[in-house]
């Protein structure tokens, strides 16, 4: 029988980053990232297409999507 192996979790330091999610205003096209607080700089991380794809992305961060900051 095949198991499902769980994800694992990524791990990123709360005191020096924010998870977010951009937004192209053209597009519509998501990136799921992380802002660095220091330089501001955003660091791509995966491209969301789907729904599922941003609650796995949060699943992994272990972050709310709530807490997610958008930026455009």
């Amino acid at each position: 029988m095949w198991k499902k192996k769980a994800a694992p979790t990524a791990s990123y330091d709360r005191e020096k980053y924010q998870p977010a999610l951009k937004t192209s205003i053209c597009t519509g096209e998501r990136v799921a990232g992380l802002i660095d607080l220091e330089t501001r700089k955003f660091r791509d991380i995966r491209l969301i297409r789907s729904d599922r794809e941003l609650k796995d992305f949060c699943r992994e961060y272990d972050v709310a999507e709530e807490e997610l900051k958008h930026i455009v």
